[in-house]
């Protein structure tokens, strides 16, 4: 597992034992923790932990500064719609599964609904279609799979 998803795990993890669905973490601390540069908790809560994922980050600079990470919970149609609003024309193998993650972790779907739509957007599944037009058939058959949900 590379140290990004390590990091994200641990987030996510702080955020389920939360009950307001909240981590706040003190990012030298954190990187300490995990075993890495300050840099890449940055990277990770840029890249995995934005708005279109479903999260809002706070942020407080200086001594005894924080960086608060807050999981939105929406009603499952309404959160359908921004996820799928977010997505775009085109979205790669990892974000895909990024947000599959999300909507189990958030219970838009369930685990069983998250290993089908993870198969069927798969590289081993889209093998046999050019590899310029992949990320775009993937979004749309994720859309469609979400919209399927409501």
């Amino acid at each position: 597992m590379r140290l990004s998803d390590l990091i994200t795990k641990e987030i996510i993890k702080m955020l389920n034992e939360s009950e307001l669905n909240t981590a706040e973490i003190q990012r030298n601390e954190f990187a300490a923790l995990m075993g890495c540069a300050p840099s890449q908790i940055n990277y990770v809560l840029s890249s995995r932990f934005t708005p279109e994922h479903g999260y809002i980050i706070e942020s407080r600079r200086g001594g005894g500064g924080y960086i608060r990470i807050k999981r939105v919970t929406f009603q499952n149609a309404s959160a359908i719609m921004h996820i799928v609003n977010s997505i775009g024309d085109r979205i790669d193998a990892l974000s895909t599964r990024i947000v599959i993650e999300n909507c189990l972790e958030t219970g838009i779907i369930d685990k069983k609904q998250s290993e089908l739509m993870c198969a069927a957007v798969s590289n081993t599944v889209l093998q046999s279609v050019p590899t310029i037009l992949r990320d775009s058939l993937r979004a749309a058959l994720l859309k469609q799979m979400l919209l399927s949900q409501i």
